[in-house]
């Protein structure tokens, strides 16, 4: 990697890269941590609905109070200080900001920030994942169509498993399976934000002295976090989630190539090319030994002789025929690493993984039986949880984004663990990127399953 240097190159002609942030919660906060320790990098402006908060968390990471007091985005571009605003026009409406890193998490929000940076012809890193599974591979389109790039967020889980997907075939191995580790059990799956607490062995005291989103964390306890992510890589690495969903295989280490590949040879794969979560514990509860939690991997398979006994003898850690082979990261440090994702848009104009074409979808999945009239409150709520599927699959069962089943009203009485679909319910609201998502539909349908 050669991208400090590039940017110690633009910073020494006076060209600092200039960079806007769309939400200042959790992860815009530890993009704000060294956002401030990176010479010519310049955070101009700063956009979160609530600017009390924005200006809390920047304190809160460290930021002097003089570095965000100014008045524009113009007077931060004269400045070097940094504009803390509850307008996003205003962010998007400075020439000067070459990239937009959205990062409020909320999929219909961010779908429409994507939208006019791109059309403000500024690059964008879409941390919201939520946006990109459901209108990604259009808004990648529309991105390169302005000539501008749109990326997944280095640091989080699916640039990273791009990356390793992407390490794997310019090596010249086939790639059997992609995914991360994750701690999950089947019971998990049901789990309300009334439920959540308990998943985690904390106290009602304990969460009360943090700041801590219930629904945020049931999104990651009840499986719907992995599917969102999950169906992003498949759309950016061209590989397939199960017909059937996640299964989330119980794996430690030791046992990623042994698992992680295809069923006929003894895995735990219904066949090559498929992605999935190692879960780190088992079903009834056990911790996994040595297990990749907070890990991303990749499993491969040798091509011939050679390349077998080269695993071997280097070390690799395979399956016990020697022809799979398992790369990993440990971890993932997410905002922490996203300046990494700007500054390749910026200087090398290259994304850090990105959604190439519709191949897996995160479908909005009843976690109880419901009638007409209940509403379902979206990602990490009472009502559904997301299933990754073939957008094959999506596409033949009319499904409904995760992304779309935010305060929406059910037409029709659904059971418990059915994909609900856009006949299900009534969509008033959201219109624009229903729109969006509909001709994604049409012009991405993908030819295999």
């Amino acid at each position: 990697m050669n991208l400090y240097t590039l940017l110690a190159a633009r910073s020494e002609k006076g060209r600092p890269v200039r960079v806007g942030l769309i939400g200042a919660g959790k992860f815009g906060s530890m993009v704000l941590s060294q956002a401030q320790r990176i010479s010519g990098y310049h955070m101009v402006a700063v956009a979160d609905l609530n600017v009390a908060k924005a200006r809390e968390s920047m304190q809160r990471v460290g930021w002097p109070a003089e570095r965000y007091q100014a008045a524009s985005a113009g007077d931060a571009v004269k400045s070097g200080a940094t504009f803390v605003t509850d307008d996003v026009a205003a962010l998007l409406a400075c020439d000067e900001i070459e990239c937009v890193i959205e990062a409020t998490g909320h999929p219909i929000a961010g779908a429409r920030h994507a939208m006019a940076a791109i059309e403000a012809r500024k690059h964008v890193i879409m941390v919201n994942v939520e946006a990109d599974v459901m209108v990604g591979p259009i808004l990648a389109e529309r991105a390169r169509q302005k000539g501008v790039i749109y990326s997944m967020a280095y640091g989080d889980q699916p640039a990273l498993i791009c990356e390793l997907v992407d390490w794997a075939r310019a090596t010249g191995f086939e790639v059997t399976a992609a995914g991360k580790g994750m701690n999950f059990e089947p019971r998990y799956r049901y789990s309300t934000p009334d439920t959540v607490w308990g998943f985690f062995g904390w106290s009602e005291e304990e969460v009360a002295k943090g700041d801590f989103n219930p629904k945020m964390y049931n999104s990651f306890t009840d499986g719907t976090k992995a599917a969102i992510e999950m169906a992003a890589v498949a759309n950016g690495t061209g590989l397939d989630c199960p017909d059937d969903g996640l299964a989330f295989p119980p794996a430690g280490l030791h046992d990623l190539a042994k698992v992680f590949r295809p069923a006929s040879v003894g895995g735990r794969m219904a066949r090559s090319g498929l992605v999935d979560i190692a879960a780190s514990q088992e079903p009834d509860g056990r911790e996994v030994y040595n297990n990749i939690r907070y890990g991303v991997f990749v499993t491969f398979k040798a091509h011939n002789e050679y390349s077998r006994a080269c695993f071997k003898q280097y070390g690799l850690l395979t399956d016990p025929s020697g022809w799979y082979a398992s790369m990993w990261r440990p971890f993932h440090i997410i905002g922490l690493e996203t300046s990494i994702s700007v500054l390749s848009a910026v200087l090398r104009n290259e994304p850090t993984g990105a959604s190439k074409e519709f191949r897996g979808d995160a479908v909005a999945t009843a976690k109880k039986d419901m009638k007409p009239g209940e509403m379902l409150d979206g990602e990490g709520g009472f009502a559904v949880w997301a299933n990754a599927i073939p957008a094959s699959r999506s596409l033949s069962l009319e499904a409904l984004p995760i992304g779309l089943a935010h305060n929406v009203k059910l037409k029709r009485a659904i059971k418990k663990d059915q994909i609900v679909s856009f006949a299900d319910v009534e969509l008033v609201n959201d219109r624009d990127v229903v729109k969006l998502r509909r001709e994604m539909e049409t012009r991405f349908r993908p030819t295999v399953g």
